[in-house]
């Protein structure tokens, strides 16, 4: 009975690994065609909040199935939504700095090749790293600290002679666009690290605080809508400039950000590297193909080194492992095993 239940727990983290590099691969490649056509642009502000919403509706639906009645739902959002204004106005603040880190993303996608992107904005682990010992009290084994040090200077190569595509007609700015990514990667790691800190600080549903988050998301988005783009928009439309695609890239963001919490729950860090690499390899495939992206020695060796450092940051730390080992023999002599 065991080997059934392995392989499917094995084909479970596969799909999981799939979909999550997939999603991510394919969100930064339309995302840079939405920003490099030669369409109307629409603006990012409203895509950003548009997400929100989606993933408002979606997190509610999750919710209303794993109460497993319209009672239970409705304690549950009476007593932990509408009735704790306290814990909407803490998880606030990661709804606005994921907001500032979303359109950071629209910025940097109009101004760097998406492979160029995907492999930058994995500073955002170091980032993470410093926000986890800051914030949660936690160390980094030596491995894990050399593996950041390694993706520095993996990204470092990457925009030392950054690849240049010879297909996209816009007017860039890589210094700009660089600048985004910086802003976005200290969002993403402050921002993430404070969110679990938040989570493990009680045993409220992971839906129930996404609630929370989306529904202070909402209010954050719509008032940056209308201070960056509100004349324009009062002109032109909320919609201005959507297309099919402009949709799919919502979709898309939308869906990632939700699935991300469910690979958090159901696999490891090792899969999570390996899906960010292979998200990396696939962005540089299809730049190549759709924006004909010329590949450079330092890109390609700055990629290599941010693929190697992001599995060695996954990689189990040895002293985890001594005391599991330890804790296993102890319970090995007390059995009589």
């Amino acid at each position: 009975m065991a080997a059934p239940r392995e392989n499917v727990n094995l084909l479970f983290k596969l799909y999981c690994l799939t979909v999550m590099t997939l999603v991510a691969a394919a969100y930064t490649i339309a995302l840079r065609y939405t920003r490099t056509s030669d369409k109307e642009l629409y603006f990012s502000t409203t895509a950003v909040c548009i997400t929100e919403v989606i993933k408002l509706l979606l997190s509610v639906g999750i919710l209303a199935k794993e109460t497993g009645s319209l009672s239970r739902f409705k304690t549950s959002l009476r007593e932990n939504v509408l009735g704790s204004p306290k814990e909407l106005m803490k998880l606030s603040v990661p709804s606005l700095v994921y907001a500032v880190q979303n359109n950071m993303a629209f910025l940097a996608l109009s101004n760097l090749d998406a492979a160029v992107y995907q492999v930058t904005y994995q500073l955002k682990i170091p980032c993470t790293a410093l926000c986890t010992v800051l914030m949660l009290n936690r160390t980094l084994s030596k491995l894990q600290w050399a593996s950041v040090f390694m993706l520095c200077g993996g990204v470092t190569l990457v925009q030392w002679k950054p690849a240049q595509a010879t297909k996209v007609v816009v007017e860039q700015n890589p210094l700009l666009g660089f600048g985004a990514i910086a802003i976005a990667v200290l969002c993403s790691g402050f921002a993430g690290v404070y969110f679990e800190k938040v989570l493990k600080s009680s045993d409220t549903s992971l839906w129930v605080r996404n609630i929370q988050m989306y529904l202070s998301g909402i209010v954050v988005t719509l008032v940056g809508v209308y201070l960056s783009d509100g004349d324009e928009i009062k002109e032109k439309g909320f919609f201005y400039g959507y297309t099919y695609y402009v949709w799919f890239v919502i979709f898309l963001a939308s869906v990632g950000g939700l699935y991300t919490s469910v690979v958090v729950k159901y696999t490891d860090n090792i899969m999570k590297g390996f899906s960010a690499a292979a998200a990396i390899v696939l962005s540089t495939i299809a730049s190549v193909m759709l924006f004909g992206l010329q590949i450079t020695l330092t890109f390609a060796l700055g990629t290599l080194l941010v693929c190697v450092s992001i599995y060695l940051y996954g990689l189990p730390r040895q002293d985890t492992m001594s005391i599991q080992e330890g804790e296993t023999a102890s319970k090995d002599r007390v059995s009589g095993v």
